[in-house]
């Protein structure tokens, strides 16, 4: 089939495409989680941060010799109000509003200051990070010891009954604790089992041994599977199967939850790296007999025509010399 520059194009276009994307999205995604960190936690912390710094600066320094952003005078505060249009005309009640909304201008002339000054330092934008970081340390440290585990329980109950607080929070501290939890996850192994009717082959994870009332009930060794459901296997069905029916897989629990959360589009990497050498052993075994065969046919011809050659001249067999 001859190459044409719009397949070409296609194809190379889609190889690097398939190649960069995942890098791309992936920075992308990280991205957007720093930000939102920023945005969300460090820059309300830094925001606080400024705030405390104005009302404590003036017991650090001396009066006489502020730092830059610290100091107003009487004209800016004048022309912070003029701007704003808060002054009247009158020379006397200019004075009088000068004087009793000078000290919140001044508040805020040094609030914008600073902010400026702050967003001119790159390492003091980094102070909002640094006190999440110890908060949640902290807060980690108070709410692991028995005290402040009972103390959150009942705060978690508390804030758990409010409407529609209750129909989200569960899913999202169930999504939080697989993913940050110090339990391990209750999953021991990946089962094939026959679910949900014969001749149907279901991925689930082995979570332990049933109720001995089942292992009565069914004559037989019960255990419990989980079958997850696609993209969210998070959620899913809890069957109880005889333990010869469960089938161990040689995969782990992160490449079952992979191939479930795709819907199986993504499969283990070493069924990818043996389907990728499997052609070049299938080829192999090919090649060596088309090779075999030609020599063969080869062999074939050059003994016809030895043999006709040796018909030929042949004397006394009535042919033409």
């Amino acid at each position: 089939m001859p190459h044409t520059f719009t397949g070409d194009f296609r194809r190379f276009f889609g190889r690097g495409l398939g190649i960069l994307l995942p890098s791309i999205l992936t920075l992308w995604i990280l991205w957007q989680a720093l930000v939102f960190v920023y945005n969300n936690v460090a820059e309300p912390i830094n925001r606080g941060v400024r705030t405390s710094v104005i009302y404590i600066a003036p017991q650090f320094f001396d009066e006489g010799d502020p730092p830059e952003w610290f100091r107003v005078t009487e004209d800016q505060v004048r022309a912070r109000l003029d701007q704003a249009g808060d002054l009247p005309t009158g020379e006397g009640e200019r004075a009088g509003v000068i004087a009793r909304e000078s000290p919140r201008v001044t508040r805020e002339i040094r609030r914008d200051r600073l902010r400026q000054f702050w967003k001119a330092h790159w390492y003091l934008e980094v102070t909002g990070f640094f006190v999440a970081i110890v908060l949640i340390y902290l807060s980690g440290v108070l709410l692991g010891n028995y005290l402040g585990r009972q103390i959150y329980g009942r705060l978690e109950k508390l804030i758990s009954r409010i409407p529609g607080f209750k129909q989200i929070y569960p899913h999202v501290k169930q999504v939080v604790d697989l993913i940050l939890g110090d339990r391990k996850m209750a999953f021991s192994k990946v089962v094939l089992v026959e679910y949900p009717s014969a001749g149907i082959w279901t991925v689930g994870f082995l979570t332990g041994d049933s109720m001995r009332q089942i292992d009565k009930l069914a004559g037989d060794a019960v255990v419990s599977v989980f079958i997850p459901t696609s993209p969210t296997p998070f959620t899913g069905f809890t069957i109880n199967v005889p333990a010869s029916q469960a089938k161990p897989m040689d995969l782990t629990i992160e490449e079952a939850l992979r191939f479930v959360i795709t819907a199986g589009v993504l499969t283990p990497e070493r069924q990818a790296e043996a389907d990728a050498a499997a052609p070049a052993a299938s080829l192999a075994p090919a090649t060596a007999a088309t090779a075999a065969a030609g020599k063969e046919k080869s062999g074939a011809s050059e003994a016809a025509r030895a043999h006709s050659k040796t018909d030929g001249s042949r004397p006394g067999d009535g042919s033409p010399a």
